[in-house]
Order: structure tokens, then sequence, then C-alpha cells
């Protein structure tokens, strides 16, 4: 499989030319946020009020990091990704709203979250959780950091990045999605495998016992 390199700000052209599977490296600017930022940002667009700063064409990246401060210079210590189904309910309107073009995060999106993405042209892509300090290390410097009051985990953080990945493209702008093809195979080849075993689900569908 071909690695892929992106920097951002990234064109619709460029990311609808990705595709489910495809390995994609990273590099310019992402900005963390996760369910408290989201929700502000919202909040911010009703009451007619800017936000810090512009995502579109950006990435945006699902991840509560670990920073430090040193003087006057933050530095980033890890940065895994966080559970991306904690967004579903509102990430559909942050990405048509604000137009970030590809969302980073671990654990898959919904249906809701794949036909947004399919209206920009835009991707969500998966790193592996449990490498937050693989991550901190393409993170080369923080730009900008807003909205501390909401903790350093849910604050906003402004990352310039080299080579940040890889990242599996997990859903791509024509609506593939890799997590929910996964989780069908699965499901169609359950009753196989029970029937394999000669064993059968009971009505309340939980696992069977031999």
């Amino acid at each position: 499989m071909n690695a892929i390199r992106l920097r951002t700000p990234v064109n619709e052209q460029e990311v609808r030319g990705l595709r489910v599977n495809d390995r994609l490296f990273l590099s310019g600017i992402l900005i963390t946020a996760r369910d408290m930022a989201h929700q502000r940002a919202l909040l911010y667009l009703k009451q007619g009020k800017p936000l810090p700063f512009s995502f579109e064409n950006l990435a945006l990246f699902h991840c509560g990091p670990i920073v430090k401060k040193k003087g006057s210079e933050w530095s980033v210590v890890a940065a895994g990704p966080t559970t991306s189904s904690r967004m579903e309910s509102v990430e559909p309107a942050f990405i048509r709203t604000f137009g970030p073009r590809i969302i980073i995060g671990k654990g898959g999106m919904g249906p809701e979250t794949a036909k947004a993405l399919s209206e920009i042209g835009g991707a969500y892509c998966v790193f592996t959780g449990g490498a937050a300090v693989l991550a901190a290390e393409a993170v080369k410097a923080v730009k900008d950091v807003a909205w501390l009051d909401l903790g350093m985990a849910e604050a906003l953080w402004m990352l310039e990045v080299e080579d940040f990945g890889p990242l599996i493209v997990s859903i791509d702008s024509e609506g593939n999605n890799l997590h929910a093809s996964l989780a069908a195979l699965v499901e169609s080849r359950r009753s196989e495998v029970y029937k394999a075993l000669r064993l059968e689900r009971d009505k309340a569908g939980r696992s069977p016992s031999p």
C-alpha cells in the first residue's frame, strides 16, 4: 500500500482522491477538538460570536493532548486520539458549518458524519489508539491555543505537524465506511460461525453457551 502525503490546507479535489484503506501522512496545521469544543463552537455560531480559529480546509483531530509549558512555549507530551463516536451527534453540523476537510480520531463514525463528509468532499481517518507518544513526535510546534477555560484536554490546540501518521482512511468522500463495512461483514458471518460450532443464539441475542 503506497503512502499518500498531504499538507494542509488541503483542497476538495485532493481529499476526494482518497479512498478507504489509503494510508495517509499529514503535514501542516491540525486543530484538536473534543466534545465541549464542538458544542461551544456550534453555540458561538448561534450567538453570532466568532471562533478563535478557522477550521476551513484544515484537519480536525479528536484529541485531548497532554501539553506542558516551559516559559512562554508549549510542547506536546502525548496526543492520542479520542473515541470519535462521542462527537457523532455534533460532527455533521460542525463539518457542514466550519469546513474541516479531514477528521482524525479512532473507532469510526456513523452514517450522518459520512453523509456530511460526502457533501463537502472530506474524509475521516483513524490513528492507532495507544500510540500517543508516537503522535506527539510528529508535532513540531504548538502554534496557538484557545478555550483553555475548558481544561487542557478540551481546549482547542493548533498544532503544526510533519508526516503525522500513519492515518488510515476509514470514511472517504464517496461515503464508503470501513468500520461499518467490517461490522456488517462480521454480522453476516455470525450465523455461519454459530452453525459451524453447532450453536444457536438465544432469543435475546446473547452469545450462546456450548
